[in-house]
């Protein structure tokens, strides 16, 4: 990736936004001399779900799946080099750990972006628009310094990668509390931060039956005394479901799948996304396990802990009684029945959602090209289809997790970030500067199967006698 850039050239490459997956777009990028990239964030350094940062939290993928190792394991960027250079390369030998903890991918991803080049946090950028004159993209930004806004910038680029991630999703009943003063109702995205506000209250909810909010109950649980718990944990999936997390299962997290799912019509990924949700939004079997432990731990003395677990919940209304109380307004959805419930502090443990790239891209709208439900549609490689007038003159606008609806459940899976970001640059050069497997998993999706290729890189090379020098 090329350190000196004229002003006035456009660029190869602008990414908006550094997350994890433009993190690794920017490392598997620094190697190639050929290509000039920049990357903004409006964000003053990386931070990677800092209120979700909880003590003994670990990932829910191995550590192979880092920034670059999937597609190029001898990357300067890997997190075995970034153990390395904290001489704790022999320490995590022996720690034997194959899933590390969310604190420690933090510090390495906050290691490979401050010393990563062509990274500009504190860049804002307004807006992404085409200029037929120069057959280019033209994107205005704003320099953001201690809260103040400097004179916008432009730069002009063939080639725009959105990685703006996603954003907290606040249900509708609770939307008015959330941000209103005085009771504590708040999405699990800043947890941490009002952490000691909810262990002082005298009775807390939270509401959600992913990770995260079995993370949050049973850190709570453990932080509240025996006999005087006072924690409700609601869901509204029928179940607090493991997540799938069979050998097999986890295929659906390969390129093959990915591939597989891509080609599909428009209603069958719908109805899968909707069906395949506990592939990616179960709760860890070990999680699962730790709450039950501690919850048998409290019956030891006789009596059960004062907490309630319900799944099948929805949250129909919510309002405050006073300046200090919510009541939630509850309906089973087997049964039918209503009921009510007075807590002090609210945790949604909710989601997220793909940030919208609307306001962003308003001057293209004209260019983009919509599915049936009027969602961006995205090819193979991960690029918007745009109008035939951008794309012959070789300018692609590609997307980091913004196309579950076209690429499914991998979409937002870290272990599919390094083969992602390689399948981009691969087209964005037009070269193959990262050879990728051409088979990833044992599954056959469909009656049709790709025939396994070797790509010549890869082809094994009869070795050469050894020379005789008697």
């Amino acid at each position: 990736m090329s350190t000196h850039h004229e002003p006035e050239a456009p660029r190869d490459l602008v990414g908006i936004g550094i997350g994890p997956f433009n993190l690794s777009l920017a490392a598997l990028a620094h190697p190639l001399p050929e290509l000039d990239a920049v990357f903004y964030d409006q964000h003053p350094a990386f931070h990677w779900h800092p209120g979700l940062l909880i003590e003994g939290t670990t990932l829910q993928v191995p550590f192979l799946a880092d920034l670059v190792t999937l597609a190029d394991p001898t990357s300067p960027w890997s997190f075995p080099n970034y153990l390395r250079t904290r001489d704790r390369l022999f320490p995590f030998y022996f720690a034997e750990r194959f899933h590390i903890q969310r604190a420690e991918y933090d510090a390495y991803c906050r290691w490979v972006s401050d010393n990563l080049p062509g990274l500009r946090f504190g860049h804002q950028v307004d807006a992404v628009r085409w200029n037929p004159e120069r057959d280019l993209f033209e994107i205005d930004f704003t320099r953001l310094h201690d809260g103040a806004h400097e004179p916008a910038g432009r730069t002009y680029t063939k080639n725009v990668v959105l990685g703006i991630g996603t954003a907290p999703h606040v249900p509708e009943p609770l939307k008015p509390l959330v941000d209103a003063p005085g009771v504590p109702v708040l999405h699990a995205a800043d947890y941490l931060d009002e952490r000691d506000r909810l262990l002082a209250a005298g009775h807390v909810t939270v509401i959600g039956a992913g990770q995260s909010g079995a993370e949050i109950f049973l850190d709570l649980l453990r932080a509240r005394p025996t006999g005087h718990e006072r924690i409700h944990w609601l869901a509204r999936t029928e179940a607090f479901a493991p997540m799938e997390y069979s050998k097999l299962g986890l295929e659906h997290f390969t390129p093959d799948y990915t591939r597989y799912f891509h080609a599909l019509t428009e209603p069958t990924r719908d109805r899968l996304v909707a069906a395949q949700w506990q592939l990616h939004k179960g709760i860890a079997a070990p999680t699962l396990a730790a709450i039950h432990e501690e919850l048998y731990h409290r019956t030891l003395h006789g009596g059960w802990a004062d907490a309630v677990l319900t799944p099948g919940v929805l949250v129909r209304t919510a309002g405050r009684l006073s300046t200090n109380q919510i009541e939630l307004h509850l309906e089973h959805l087997q049964q039918g029945t209503r009921s009510r419930l007075t807590t002090d502090a609210v945790v949604l443990a909710t989601g997220y959602r793909e940030r919208p790239a609307d306001r962003l891209l308003a001057g293209l709208d004209p260019y983009l090209r919509r599915d049936s439900s009027e969602r961006p549609r995205v090819d193979d490689r991960f690029r918007l289809v745009l109008d035939s007038s951008i794309t012959d003159s070789g300018c692609h606008i590609y997307v980091q997790n913004a196309a579950l609806h076209a690429h499914g459940v991998g979409t937002p899976d870290l272990g599919l970030a390094a083969w992602r970001s390689a399948t981009i640059l691969n087209a964005l050069t037009g070269k193959e500067p990262y050879p990728l497997p051409d088979r990833t998993a044992f599954t056959t999706f469909g009656l049709t199967p790709r025939q396994p290729q070797v790509p010549p890189a890869h082809q094994e090379q009869t070795p050469a006698p050894l020379a005789d020098h008697r």
